[in-house]
């Protein structure tokens, strides 16, 4: 070890203080369990991002008991209604929060919201130690410990410690012996951008299944929408080329004459579709969550929440054992298989979305139009896909 390069101990290090990695570290602070977080980027830099997150309402409620939820309920705007419909039929269900007797089925609020949030109550915790700017090499578990190595201010730091656990999105372990990432491309692009409709959304989400594929309107804000449109990879491209007028007009041929016509449109931004899934994801002394363990399509907003129930569960896992427990492979496989089951329904649940509603396969169209017709006036399916879309497996 050079003059340049420290090593020390810790814990629990949580790689990545997003939404997902800043949840589990208050979470486990709630308990008394202290943690560092590692974050790659400088503190505040997410701040002012406008991309739209959905939140369930099972979401809303982990972030009350972290009492963060105060702090973001003013910028959040409720879905109180989901109207789900299919394209050229009139097949058509409504999903209401007023027959959950829940206050909303969900709510719309933008990343930067959430992270300033979720920053704050960072900053207020002594027992969170966060560095921001630190940018994780490599993670090296065995059966001791996991040693993370880490660039901090211009020098070389490794932490041994008793769990490390991945919860950055944007970074893949693949260099991890013992992991496999299984991963299906879609060949689909998502485009999301905000518009503004003639109509007032009136708290009301859409969801428009079309041959093409899904397409999602989400009340934003006091007038607006943000819009996720999917489709294949080639016709995406050609859309992110149209000028603004030329991009609403197709917007409405698209979508259709449910909140009339489309006024103005934000920047938009494309990205591919895939489904996957890392298997294992705990090792000795390391576990991965949200993102980085699987990728969801968007079809039915489910990917961000089952990230965060990762978070919320992890932590509640932990806080059963005595800390030198905290990376034996029996505590963290009995983590692996709580969460299995929420996972896998997840993942098959917008895989059969993304490919019962995106063809035109001649007959299936009808029974997709009677399939939502029935979902309308049947409760029971309706309470049952209202509780899994809030609260996952445990609904």
């Amino acid at each position: 070890m050079n003059k340049n390069e420290e090593k020390s101990a810790a814990g629990i290090v949580i790689i990545g203080a997003g939404p997902v990695g800043a949840t589990l570290a208050l979470a486990l602070a709630a308990k008394g369990i202290p943690s560092t977080l590692l974050e790659a980027r400088p503190q505040g830099a997410s701040h002012q991002d406008q991309r739209a997150l959905a939140l369930s309402y099972g979401t809303r409620v982990i972030l009350q008991r972290l009492g963060i939820w105060q702090d973001v309920a003013s910028e959040a705007t409720a879905i109180n209604t989901i109207h789900i419909s299919q394209r050229g039929s009139f097949g058509r269900s409504l999903l209401k929060a007023e027959d959950q007797h829940q206050e909303a089925l969900g709510y719309v609020v933008s990343y930067g919201a959430l992270t300033r949030a979720l920053d704050h109550a960072l900053s207020n915790q002594p027992e969170i130690k966060t560095l921001y700017g630190a940018e994780v090499q490599h993670v090296n578990p065995d059966m001791a410990a996991s040693y993370v190595t880490f660039i901090h201010d211009g020098a070389t730091h490794e932490l041994a410690c008793e769990l490390a656990v991945l919860a950055d999105g944007g970074r893949t372990p693949g260099d991890i012996a013992g992991l496999q990432r299984e991963t299906k491309e879609y060949g689909h692009d998502a485009l999301v951008t905000k518009v503004r409709a003639e109509m007032p959304h009136d708290h009301i989400a859409y969801e428009r299944f079309t041959s093409a594929g899904p397409m999602a309107l989400l009340p934003n804000g006091e007038h607006d929408f943000s819009l996720v449109w999917t489709g294949e990879k080639q016709e995406i491209e050609q859309i992110m080329t149209l000028d603004d007028a030329s991009f609403l007009n197709a917007l409405h041929a698209h979508f259709g004459d449910r909140v009339g016509r489309f006024l103005s449109v934000g920047k938009r931004l494309s990205f591919p579709l895939r489904l996957s899934r890392l298997h294992p994801v705990v090792l000795p002394h390391f576990a991965v969550i949200g993102n980085a363990a699987q990728t969801m399509h968007p079809v039915a907003g489910q990917g961000f929440n089952v990230g965060l129930r990762d978070a919320w569960e992890l932590s509640d896992h932990l806080a059963r054992f005595e800390s030198i427990y905290w990376g034996a492979p029996e505590t963290l496989s009995g983590y692996a298989t709580t969460r299995q089951r929420d996972t896998k329904r997840g993942l098959l649940f917008t895989d059969f979305l993304v490919n019962i509603f995106s063809n035109d396969i001649v007959g299936v169209s009808g029974l997709r139009s009677a399939g939502l017709g029935m979902l309308d006036i049947v409760k029971p399916a309706k309470r049952f896909l209202i509780n899994k879309m809030s609260f996952g497996a445990r609904g």
